[in-house]
């Protein structure tokens, strides 16, 4: 196990860089009031959507090519979520979360799973003092603000169990106290395929609290091509760099951000047409175990972080539908026949949302 904390200014500053985007909070501000509206909403959700695009573009420094995978994962930090990021190694999983720690002046985080991780090396524990002949708790690296969860499923399941009460109440219960953690809280775990020697699955209920389950694949031959090219020029062996990378928002930002896009419009028709989609699961033939109510939550969730971040003013349906199998996809369990014929469930959920009638706006 291992701890990270990002600093508040990078040691380096990249050369003739663009001006960093207005901060939606001018000074340090409690939580509480950087959740507060804006006297004008329209301008504050403007600079919101710049901030938001300024961080794609920061992070597409670090991560070549992945650009869905990186508007997915900036999705879930505006709409609150967490995050679960399946790829076979190397492919650039662990860069990306360490790329938006350092663009991120908040508490980060890190521990390796491994099979000897107990979950008390994740929570925390009591320890006795000799002097004071009084048990003090000792808080784990899950009180933070950007939690990576590296490897996830190489630990057994009471391991990972230690992160469901964290994940849903943003609390941890020590020595029967109810501790909470800084907000905002964001855990983003990476995971080998479940096919690999050394892995454990996650259980159901950990799962449900991923608001994405994202797939990082291998990038396009043009992108790996560049990214050898920049590799072969660092003096860090394989890895590329991230302390270049500019730190652009504060806690209080994404608490700020994550209140504008929440308060974005959204039309019936459209909240009809998340919950469709979710309850449309539930009997899809093919499919064993349909998504629940919290599928339905999270569509419309990141239907809004989706619309901030193009910069929209209200949900659209193709912002449903967008992030739709992102939400699904650890959710549902296909059914043995179809398993045994090979499909996967990307390809039954895309049938799926080929068949729910979109709205018309």
């Amino acid at each position: 196990m291992t701890s990270e904390h990002t600093p508040e200014q990078p040691d380096n500053a990249i050369e003739p860089a663009p001006a960093s985007p207005e901060p939606l909070s001018e000074a340090p501000v409690a939580p509480a009031a950087a959740a507060a509206p804006a006297a004008n909403p329209t301008a504050q959700r403007q600079r919101a959507s710049q901030l938001a695009q300024a961080l794609r573009t920061e992070l597409q420094k670090a991560l070549i090519g992945q650009t869905a995978v990186i508007d997915d994962v900036l999705s879930a930090l505006i709409a609150g979520g967490h995050v679960l990021i399946e790829g076979v190694p190397g492919l650039g999983k662990t860069l990306l979360v360490r790329a938006l720690a350092r663009c991120f002046g908040g508490e980060f985080a890190r521990i390796q799973f491994t099979p000897d991780l107990m979950p008390s090396d994740v929570t925390g524990h009591a320890v006795y003092d000799l002097k004071t002949e009084q048990f003090k708790l000792r808080k784990g690296p899950v009180f933070t603000n950007l939690l990576l969860a590296d490897e996830i499923n190489r630990a057994p399941a009471k391991t990972q169990a230690a992160l469901l009460e964290v994940m849903q109440e943003r609390q941890v219960t020590l020595e029967g106290r109810a501790l909470n953690v800084p907000l905002p809280f964001m855990v983003l775990a990476t995971q080998n395929p479940i096919e690999q020697e050394g892995t454990y699955p996650l259980p159901e209920a950990e799962l449900d609290r991923f608001m994405l389950k994202l797939r990082m694949d291998y990038p396009e031959q043009s992108e790996e091509l560049n990214m050898v090219r920049q590799v072969a020029r660092s003096s860090k062996a394989d890895m590329l760099e991230v302390t270049a990378l500019r730190t652009l928002l504060q806690a209080r930002d994404v608490l700020a951000l994550q209140k504008i896009a929440s308060d974005l419009s959204i039309d019936e028709q459209v909240l009809d047409y998340a919950v469709r989609i979710a309850r449309a699961t539930r009997t899809w033939p093919g499919l064993a175990i349909g998504a629940g109510p919290r599928a339905s939550i999270a569509l419309v969730r990141c239907g809004r972080a989706r619309a901030l971040l193009r910069g929209g003013d209200f949900v659209v349906p193709d912002d449903i539908k967008g992030c739709a199998l992102a939400v699904l996809r650890h959710r549902v369990r296909l059914s043995p026949e179809l398993d045994i014929e090979g499909l996967s469930v990307d390809q039954v959920l895309q049938q799926l949302l080929a068949q729910v009638p979109a709205p018309r706006l």
